[in-house]
């Protein structure tokens, strides 16, 4: 049970690292256009999207986790323990700050009303969703 689960949590931050690279690309997808987009995912009503760089440096990040989690390195245990319980810790700040509506306080300008609700709704339970899902990989790489 514990490697379905940390296996879920790693394939789910691929997922969004993945769709962070598609946004890389210029696509606005799953939105119709990138002002919707760059309110629903950022926060920023009427602002530029994030550059691609930011986008890629998002999806590096978060294939790196997903790494971590799923077990690399190999090599060094301590090293993917450490990683994934980093990971775990800012999963989890990141979606106890999004529930509580404060996400503006670590991503300065996230404060459309859209973006509070997405917030709310579904990014901070997936962060948590995750999070709890990842902590599986602190514990058996501990052994």
């Amino acid at each position: 049970m514990r490697r379905l689960s940390t296996l879920t949590a790693a394939t789910g931050l691929a997922a969004v690292g993945a769709l962070h690279v598609v946004w890389a690309t210029g696509s606005p997808w799953p939105l119709p256009d990138k002002r919707q987009l760059t309110e629903a995912v950022s926060g920023r009503a009427g602002d530029d999207p994030p550059s691609p760089a930011a986008c890629l440096a998002v999806a590096g990040l978060l294939g790196t986790a997903a790494s971590l989690v799923g077990g690399s390195p190999r090599r060094w245990p301590p090293v993917s323990r450490i990683g994934s319980a980093g990971v775990v810790a800012v999963l989890t700040a990141r979606g106890l700050f999004g529930l509580a509506g404060r996400t503006d306080l670590i991503s300065p300008g996230s404060e459309s009303e859209r973006f509070r609700r997405l917030d709310r709704r579904i990014y901070s339970p997936l962060c948590l969703t995750l999070a709890t899902l990842a902590l599986p990989a602190v514990l058996t790489s501990a052994r």
